[in-house]
């Protein structure tokens, strides 16, 4: 699901979708509008699934679609090589996600664990 809304109001730290992926914004800068143009903004922002760095530009009064990024947590069942089982604890279904190898290490069978859900796709989210 997503949401739109204006160019002006987003802050960093706050969600962002760029090329049909959604990202976390790690630096906005807005300029000041000029003789013959409007003000724009300067969005940089790395991919919450895929860690690529982004960037655009538009105008300030510009609508934009911002992700519904939900932070549920999760009950390990398996871990079978790099594939993880969760069972979410609100709805109890059952997902399958890949970790790298150092998530791998802090994680073990029937510990609760947090993980971002957005626009079809999940992470974990061990800090």
């Amino acid at each position: 699901m997503k949401e739109q809304v204006e160019v002006k109001t987003l802050k960093e730290g706050r969600y962002v979708i760029i090329d049909d992926e959604p990202c976390v914004i790690k630096g906005l800068s807005k300029s000041k509008p000029g003789k013959h143009g409007s003000a724009k903004a300067n969005i940089d922002a790395i991919g919450i699934f895929d860690n690529r760095k982004r960037s655009i530009v538009q105008p300030v009064s510009a609508k934009i679609y911002i992700p519904m990024v939900d932070r549920r947590s999760g009950q390990v069942l398996t871990i079978s090589g790099n594939i993880v089982q969760l069972m979410d604890m609100s709805d109890y279904s059952t997902i399958e996600l890949t970790a790298s190898d150092e998530d791998l290490s802090k994680l073990e069978e029937g510990k609760e664990v947090m993980y971002l859900s957005a626009m079809g796709k999940s992470k974990l989210d061990i800090r």
